[in-house]
């Protein structure tokens, strides 16, 4: 308000000359400040983290005062606090990732910086990623091809013709072992059956005897049926098995010769000849590598593609199942109860939901739809299978609807919100235009109410992508055999165990044999999460803003 000279007034508390309200101003932009510090602070951890795991670091060759030399890569230094008499001093040491887990016994040793005498890294070592045991660092002093001749390592173009022919070999094994699992696959489904009918209830009753005697001449059949053709295929398989275990390299380590059969090679790598366009290529390769490859080495190697693959399709199966009830539910509520003690019973109910321990819902979906559900299921349409579930176990289908149920209310909640906020009017000019009420309904209030929609289920796929307790009661483990979605009938399987983001970084971080391998892993996989949540809710949240657009009249 201004004065009688025309300037503002300046409006102070008592006892201070700070203007009124600067102190709140100040305490609400430093807690803003901070949230945006720890959420900066918790992407940086998890990207630096990740990042190890794509980036191609160099490998460093260390030569000690003791006269032996350690090969690896350095991946973290620490200081080390000297006390000696009452001087204080601090020394540091550095943690080596020296792979050659048949030579060392172990991923990682630390050394002090005061025993290293040099430390270099030559053009000429390199990094070998296996199929087990970890990587292998080196210098590559010999190779022998598949017939045994030696290969002149110091020719490039022989060694990479070496090379280039096992990774084609490995390539056509993995293709005729594709061939060769499909072309069985006939026969595995009658083995199956017949072994689960062996196991059965049935197995002891004369109707059982005479089904197991049908099905035992009908595996017969097709096993002399199939016999000459899966011999073929298994004849090639173990010829290129047999030349990728005779061809080899022998890596050079310190004082140690590893030999390496190129059986266990996916890769042979010269980290230190690349540039930062190199290591960048690399990196973006490795990266989708980890995206679409399978995990290997109890998970602490490999790719995550199973647990993405089941989470993305766990959301879905539960966005699915969430968004009609908790819109019919929101409706009910909204435009057609009562007002009363029943609706007020009803909203305290949802609320309540929205605050139950996650672990709750799962002991309910782990107790309700497993037992409950899944043993009537098998009873009334897998009584032959019985002893052994079909659906009386945990699976994607139960996780799902577990999901479904924990989420509810926060669909529930925001659809309300878009409900009432559709305006009256609106309701009262189409029902005089002569419209029903589920015709306003249906072409009124729900499209004007959809960005409310978008809402919850942006909120509940948040949720439901991280939850863990859940999951680990209802179908998620560690490594399933087989993905949900494959070509057999029905193609989805929704009575399958799968894998999940979450629980993979549980497992990776607290129950891996090498934890410390794994930790890159760990973080590399909770980037992945949180990529894939952030795709998600931005994708519902364009499509939430254009739909309001739409219905302000703009043009989209």
């Amino acid at each position: 308000m201004p004065g009688s000279d025309g300037k503002p007034l300046s409006v102070t508390t008592s006892g201070s000359a700070l203007p009124s309200g600067l102190p709140g101003v100040w305490v609400t932009a430093l807690a803003t400040l901070a949230v945006l510090v720890m959420l900066g602070a918790l992407l940086w951890i998890v990207v630096v983290n990740a990042a190890g795991w794509f980036w191609p670091a160099r490998v460093t060759e260390l030569e000690l005062v003791d006269g032996s030399t350690r090969v690896g890569i350095v991946v973290a230094r620490e200081e080390l606090p000297v006390v000696s008499g009452n001087e204080r001093s601090v020394t540091h040491r550095i943690q080596l990732k020296v792979g050659n887990r048949e030579l060392t016994r172990a991923d990682f040793v630390w050394i002090d910086e005061s025993e290293i005498l040099t430390r270099s890294t030559p053009d000429d070592l390199v990094r070998v990623v296996r199929t087990e045991y970890g990587d292998a660092f080196g210098r590559i002093v010999a190779a022998y091809s598949a017939d045994g001749r030696p290969v002149n390592v110091a020719n490039p173009a022989a060694l990479d013709g070496l090379l280039e022919s096992a990774a084609r070999w490995r390539r056509e094994r993995q293709r005729l072992e594709s061939e060769h699992e499909k072309t069985r696959r006939p026969l595995s489904s009658l083995e199956e059956r017949l072994d689960l009918l062996e196991r059965s209830t049935r197995a002891a009753t004369a109707d059982g005897q005479h089904e197991i005697a049908e099905l035992t001449a009908e595996v017969d059949a097709t096993s002399g049926r199939l016999e000459h053709q899966l011999d073929s295929l298994q004849h090639d398989i173990d010829d290129f098995s047999r030349r990728l275990l005779s061809a080899r390299l022998v890596l050079r380590s310190g004082a140690d010769d590893l030999e390496v059969p190129l059986a266990n090679v996916l890769e042979v790598v010269w980290p230190n000849r690349l540039g930062v366009a190199g290591r960048t290529v690399r990196a973006l390769r490795e990266f989708v590598a980890f995206l679409f490859t399978e995990p290997r080495e109890a998970n602490t190697e490999g790719g995550i593609f199973p647990a993405l693959f089941g989470t993305v399709l766990l959301v879905l199966l539960m966005s699915i199942a969430v968004v009609p009830l908790g819109v019919v539910t929101a409706v009910y509520m909204t435009e057609y109860a009562r007002p009363g003690i029943l609706l007020r019973l009803a909203n305290q109910a949802v609320n309540n939901l929205a605050g139950v321990p996650s672990i709750v819902f799962g002991m309910f979906g782990l107790a309700f739809f497993v037992y409950q559900v899944g043993g009537s299921i098998d009873a009334a349409f897998f009584a032959d299978r019985l002893p052994t579930p079909t659906f009386g176990t945990g699976g994607l289908l139960w996780a799902s609807l577990t999901l479904a149920l924990l989420t509810v209310p926060v669909v529930v909640v925001a659809t309300r919100e878009g409900l009432m906020a559709v305006p009256q009017s609106w309701r009262d000019g189409s029902l005089a235009l002569g419209a029903t009420r589920w015709q306003t309904l249906k072409r009124i209030i729900l499209p004007a109410a959809t960005p409310g929609i978008l809402t919850g289920l942006i909120l509940a796929v948040s949720r439901a992508a991280g939850e863990v307790a859940p999951l680990m009661l209802t179908g998620a483990v560690k490594l399933a055999p087989s993905l949900p979605v494959d070509g057999v009938p029905p193609f989805l399987h929704l009575q399958r165990k799968f894998m999940h983001l979450g629980f993979h970084i549980y497992d990776v971080s607290m129950q891996s044999p090498n934890v410390e391998a794994a930790k890159p892993m760990a973080f590399a996989t909770t980037l992945v999460l949180l990529a894939l949540v952030v795709l998600l809710n931005l994708t519902a949240i364009i499509v939430r803003r254009r739909l309001r657009r739409a219905y302000r009249g703009q043009v989209v």
